[in-house]
């Protein structure tokens, strides 16, 4: 039995790669789309005397990901 469906090239993978990128701009450019607004945290202010390291939950995250 032979395939029917030719192999993927690279030159089809970069014109989907291209025509999926100019509808994503087309559909951003567009008047009257509705704009995501993602609303950010208030960063926490600086310490007063240095320092600033924070046990934050990425870096909790990252801790759990070294133990063995």
């Amino acid at each position: 039995m032979q395939d029917s469906q030719p192999k993927p090239s690279r030159r089809g993978f970069f014109f989907g790669a291209a025509a999926t990128g100019a509808a994503a701009a087309a559909i951003v450019a567009l008047p009257g789309a509705p704009a995501l607004q993602a609303e950010l945290p208030a960063p926490k202010p600086a310490p007063e005397k240095g320092g600033g390291y924070t046990l934050s939950e990425h870096v909790k995250r990252y801790y759990k990901t070294t133990r063995i």
